[in-house]
């Protein structure tokens, strides 16, 4: 009861004025002053009556609330949630059903099952006597129609992608934590506040009884209409929700109550006044105090966890998933937009994070996966509440087994684990990390030159400019850029143009297939190369894809190079007469020999000299500038044999200066040195290094050396032979 005063205005009764206030005594008094009230007479009835003034008190009463104590309350309660220690009511309508955009060829063909059964029994009841006469059944094509859709219904969602898992686990009616720990409790009671003077809506605690079994129950609400989604702040805690969590955690700690938290939450509140309270403090206290508890935690993801604030309540002995939600650590939107610079690449962020239950049961950070019914938790909330509590009491009864200490080794383990720690292998003090930017998405500027000049390489060796290796690897290389291009149509926002300008293209091409394109379309098609010309220019930005551009057209003018050489070659070829290739043959062996270390006389020499001479005349003779005349480069030896070429160079170095130093010639030699220092005539020269030859041959074992040297010439000769058919255009065949 209160009391509470009116204002009103009129008269008071000889046409005078008469004021009525509604306000508190203090305020009137400091209004009228306390000698206009004492001057004033009061009346029963009518309060104060002054010159044409009238004060009058009334009392009313408040409606009392009824939260948080009923007036009936019964003592004898023995089961059952107190509902009055809770905001959380029934519904008072059906919550209206939700179609997900992939979902939409089921409910079609749910239609047609509907009409077609409404049909029917319309035949049934209505018409049956021209029924039986007529002998229409419709009941096995209706039948058939059930099998199809229980047969499309569940091919579809047992082969559905990451981000149509992450729509089922948003979905607008799928059950809450309340909804889930009502349906397994047999008694529930709120717990409210993080006794500092807040309860944060978004999260909700309690204790509530399993099967005689108490427990602490902690989870992120979310709303079932939208304004339930406001009022729980779309289930984004603030710091005092984080506060009001560790407070039930430390309180089921001290009573040995086992803790089960459920996840279901977009991430914590990120706003200024959050980030001003402590979010981030908030969080870090939850997760090492988390892992301090001594009672068994179970966390259970019901819907989406996002980030730091899932795991803030989520640090846990066993961890469950059901089977649509989904666990990260950005949301595929947010990752899209900052790796794509758009969200409409989501559903690929949604693949590469790994976000769904089955991909974290794969890598262990989910200990289990709780099955849901075909359509999501959403189409029978009791039977999938039902699937969580026997989780929830299979593996507490694996965890109350253990002794505290086991349980807190256990929780180590789970997250050294994860970590990528092994039990019983040392770790580094100080382990070295590589602080390089990520390489993932950074173009590999080093491995794409590698590969041009592998497929360069490979072109320019090539017989023929079609040779399928090359072939093979410009295939692949250009379904790469197609991919790329098409990532980057996605990432620029073009993708929906450039379809929706093929479908008009498509259905131009059909009304007048020999009409060209109008004018219209061309613009189109102009505008949307420009805009992606425009967005591919921007510096810094697709750089892998600008990469293969430049390396297919790379690729693309050595192929041009290479057919006109092989072109020209072939005319050439057809022009050169047959005495002249005789001597070019004639070359070739000369060559080969001299290669070989083989002896070459004179006369073949001089043959082989005027061949190249003549040769040269006839291509000039064609139109061809001969700009100089290379040796043709000859394959490096294997490893093995450039070893023993080594090693007999540094054999027969030391050998040679053992010699000099045993037979005397260190002087000869040094006068040698001044000699050509000094700059004398070539004939005293030679005369001297002639000298020096014949006196360390004499005093060398010529036989065992020259076997050595042979034996290498032969391995060489043997190498660079298989090695000569692979010698490439540009070292200069011509």
């Amino acid at each position: 009861m209160a009391t509470a005063l009116s204002i009103s205005a009129g008269n008071c009764g000889k046409e005078r004025p008469c004021i009525e206030l509604g306000s508190y005594a203090p305020i009137v008094k400091d209004v009228f002053g306390d000698n206009l009230i004492r001057s004033c007479k009061f009346r029963r009835g009518n309060g104060y009556r002054c010159k044409g003034v009238r004060v009058i008190a009334r009392a009313k009463k408040w409606k009392k609330h009824e939260y948080p104590w009923p007036d009936n309350i019964d003592p004898n309660i023995t089961s059952g949630h107190l509902s009055y220690l809770s905001h959380f009511k029934p519904l008072t309508e059906k919550p209206k059903p939700v179609t997900l955009p992939f979902e939409k060829p089921l409910i079609d063909l749910e239609k047609r099952i509907i009409e077609a059964s409404q049909l029917f029994f319309f035949v049934i009841f209505s018409v049956r006597g021209m029924a039986d006469e007529t002998g229409l059944d419709f009941s096995d094509q209706i039948s058939t129609l059930e099998n199809k859709y229980q047969q499309a219904l569940k091919d579809l969602y047992t082969h559905l992608t990451p981000i149509q898992r992450l729509s089922i686990a948003r979905h607008p009616n799928r059950p809450t934590v309340l909804d889930n720990i009502l349906n397994i409790t047999e008694k529930w009671v709120e717990l409210h506040g993080d006794r500092a003077g807040y309860d944060d809506p978004a999260i909700v605690t309690g204790i509530g009884t399993i099967d005689g079994k108490s427990y602490m129950f902690i989870g992120h609400q979310k709303g079932r209409n939208t304004k339930e989604n406001i009022a729980r702040n779309f289930a984004m805690p603030t710091p005092h929700g984080y506060r009001k969590a560790l407070r039930m955690m430390k309180y089921a700690d001290h009573h040995g109550f086992p803790i089960i938290t459920f996840v279901d939450t977009p991430g914590a509140f990120a706003d200024l006044k959050s980030e001003e309270l402590g979010q981030g403090e908030a969080i870090a206290h939850n997760l090492r105090t988390m892992f301090g508890l001594k009672v068994p935690i179970v966390s259970i993801v019901t819907g989406e966890g996002g980030s730091g604030g899932a795991l803030a309540i989520a640090c846990c002995n066993k961890m469950l998933m059901l089977e649509n939600s989904a666990f990260y650590v950005a949301s595929p939107e947010a990752c899209a937009a900052i790796l794509w610079k758009s969200s409409q690449a989501a559903p690929k962020a949604a693949e590469k994070l790994k976000i769904t239950a089955q991909e974290h049961y794969r890598l262990k950070i989910a200990d289990g996966i709780i099955p849901e019914p075909l359509g999501g938790a959403h189409v029978d909330p009791a039977w999938t509440s039902q699937q969580i509590k026997l989780a929830i009491i299979q593996t507490m009864e694996e965890l109350t087994k253990m002794d505290k200490e086991e349980l807190l080794h256990h929780r180590k383990l789970k997250y050294r684990y994860i970590g990528g720690f092994q039990e019983g292998v040392p770790v580094e003090p100080e382990r070295k990390r590589n602080m390089k930017l990520s390489e993932i998405n950074k173009p590999m500027t080093d491995d794409i030159e590698l590969e041009l000049e592998n497929l360069k390489k490979k072109i320019l060796e090539s017989n023929s400019a079609t040779d399928p290796i090359s072939s093979q690897a410009i295939e692949k290389l250009k379904q790469d850029l197609d991919q790329e291009i098409t990532n980057a149509f996605i990432s620029m926002g073009l993708q929906e143009k450039l379809e929706s300008v093929k479908l008009e293209l498509s259905k131009a091409s059909n009304d007048q297939p020999n009409k060209p394109a109008n004018r219209h379309l061309k613009e189109k098609v102009d505008q949307i190369m420009q805009e992606f010309q425009h967005n591919l220019a921007r510096p810094g930005a697709y750089l892998g894809l600008k990469q293969k551009l430049e390396k297919l057209n790379m690729v693309g003018k050595l192929i041009e190079l290479k057919e006109r050489s092989e072109k020209l070659k072939a005319e050439i070829n057809q022009k050169v007469p047959d005495e002249l290739k005789a001597k070019m043959k004639l070359l070739k062996n000369a060559q080969e020999k001299s290669s070989k270390g083989e002896a070459i006389d004179k006369d073949l020499v001089e043959q082989t000299e005027r061949a190249k001479q003549e040769l040269v005349e006839f291509l000039k003779s064609v139109g061809l500038e001969i700009v100089g005349v290379t040796k043709r480069n000859v394959a490096p030896p294997p490893p093995s044999l450039q070893k023993k070429i080594t090693k007999v160079n540094k054999e027969i170095a030391e050998e040679i200066e053992r010699v000099i130093n045993g037979a005397g010639l260190g002087d000869k030699v040094e006068e040698l040195k001044s000699e050509i220092a000094r700059g004398s005539s070539s004939e005293k020269i030679e005369k001297m290094q002639e000298e020096v030859k014949k006196e360390i041959l004499a005093s060398l074992d010529a036989m065992t050396w020259k076997e050595k040297l042979e034996n290498l010439r032969v391995e060489l000769a043997s190498t660079s032979g298989k090695a000569e058919d692979k010698v490439g255009a540009e070292n200069g065949r011509l």
